[in-house]
């Protein structure tokens, strides 16, 4: 399969080591793009939730390819978001073309982006930790079951259907919160003369111009989903944002790329060992 060119990609909420993570879709989606920037931003690995017991192989080799792009000299830059936050006490690292950042400013074909994963706009994750972290365990148990519903479903050839999202449809508080998160970026972002506000943290991607709440101008706001359910990315190419929405009918099988994807796995291995050699020579 022919790599696609992409100026800029941006994913978040991957929730690397749970088991809502869909790391293969993902994999399909990482070895399909040529990104010339790559931005991760927040929620890539649940630390919340890891656990030693539950660290499959494809997760792994999600971290590979992602890290393969580094060692091809692709800008990666890693946003830390609330379920990696501690990593933020190592916010300004730097490892060739790698930089951890809690935040970014980016100027985009003369236009500034201002991008963050978004967890400072959530009043639960600033006074309720624990709270929030009970939620992440239970969003995650929901998850399990509801892909053990949609196997059932689509063992009977009917279709696939999503507990969160019909949570948060149906449930006014939810629709409020989502509403005000993207009201409060856009408000902050026309304060600060962005052109663009990308976030993560709601996952729900959503592109359009939203105008500040004072009406002294508008914004557009993005936000890249995530890839535990809605399996989306944004991405920027001739000058244009537009929403990627993975579709299993649009890449090969396992089985049909079986030895290109052990190839490239190879080499995405011996470029992680390398990239750690250079580590090791950078801290000492």
């Amino acid at each position: 399969m022919a790599k696609r060119e992409v100026d800029i990609v941006v994913i978040s909420d991957l929730h690397l080591g749970t088991y809502g993570c869909h790391s293969k879709e993902l994999l399909k989606y990482l070895k399909s793009i040529k990104p010339k920037m790559l931005i991760l931003n927040g929620d890539i690995i649940d630390i919340w939730q890891f656990s030693k017991s539950y660290w499959p192989e494809s997760h792994m080799k999600v971290v590979r390819r992602i890290l393969k792009f580094v060692t091809d000299g692709v800008p990666v830059h890693y946003l830390t978001g609330n379920h990696d936050e501690m990593l933020r006490k190592f916010a300004d690292f730097d490892l060739g073309s790698f930089h951890l950042r809690n935040k970014i400013i980016l100027n985009i074909d003369g236009k500034k982006a201002w991008v963050f994963h978004g967890d400072v706009f959530d009043v639960t994750m600033q006074h309720s930790k624990w709270l929030a972290k009970l939620g992440a365990v239970g969003y995650d148990t929901l998850i399990l079951i509801n892909s053990l519903t949609n196997w059932f479903l689509t063992k009977l050839g009917r279709e696939k259907m999503s507990f969160s999202q019909k949570v948060k449809g149906r449930f006014k508080d939810a629709v409020k919160f989502i509403n005000q998160f993207e009201q409060t970026a856009a408000d902050l972002a026309v304060e600060k003369n962005y052109s663009y506000v990308i976030c993560g943290h709601i996952h729900q991607a959503e592109i359009r111009e939203i105008q500040s709440t004072d009406k002294s101008g508008s914004v557009t706001y993005l936000n890249s989903g995530d890839w535990v359910e809605s399996l989306t990315a944004l991405e920027y190419h001739h000058n244009e944002w537009t929403i990627f929405n993975y579709e299993a009918d649009s890449f090969k099988s396992d089985n049909d790329d079986e030895d290109v994807t052990d190839a490239e796995d190879l080499d995405a291995m011996l470029d992680v060992k390398n990239l750690l050699e250079r580590f090791k020579l950078e801290v000492h």
